[in-house]
């Protein structure tokens, strides 16, 4: 097997992109506060194809040297806005329509996998401080909380790295309703 080359990856121009339909699905990030986790959770709604990012609270926002080091320009292709809260912005994010999710470990979470995104919804997902998690304000608003099952001895996985999990599992589902 041989590796493709970047010239025979098809990719979109960040124009195209922008053109493109998205998947419903906007991540929200409730005080994240790792310019590096930032950058990667742009990097995967651009590879997803997603909505855009809510920056909320202390979340660093584009333009940024170390957004840009994991983002690799997906700063450019991914609409994002800045909230200055969080639990507002969700709030506007419900009467807009979509359904809330927050990925947190909480009672009654149900299992990431056995959630299934239905393509006449449109989801928020919501991913916490690395410390904190999301704001217990935030969680009383949301309509699921999704949990990662954890099988080892930590507690949690890095932000950036539940969120490329977590959008993997919302975005099979929609993935026919993309033309590629």
């Amino acid at each position: 097997m041989k590796k493709l080359k970047i010239t025979e990856m098809v990719r979109l121009t960040s124009e195209a992109f922008h053109r493109e339909t998205k998947l419903p699905i906007l991540v929200v990030l409730d005080d994240v506060r790792s310019m590096n986790n930032v950058g990667s959770i742009f990097r995967t709604a651009d590879a997803f194809r997603l909505e855009g990012l809510v920056l909320c609270g202390i979340t660093a926002r584009p333009p940024h040297p170390d957004i840009h080091k994991t983002a690799l320009g997906a700063e450019d292709s991914v609409s994002w806005r800045y909230a200055t809260d969080s639990l507002e912005a969700v709030r506007q994010l419900r009467e807009e329509g979509y359904q809330l999710l927050a990925l947190e470990q909480a009672h009654g979470s149900q299992s990431l996998e056995t959630f299934v995104t239905r393509p006449e919804e449109r989801y928020a997902l919501i991913l916490g401080n690395e410390v904190r998690g999301v704001r217990d304000e935030v969680m009383a608003e949301v309509t699921t909380s999704l949990e990662i099952p954890q099988l080892g001895t930590k507690h949690s996985l890095n932000v950036s790295v539940a969120a490329g999990i977590a959008l993997w599992q919302l975005v099979l589902p929609l993935l026919p309703t993309l033309k590629r």
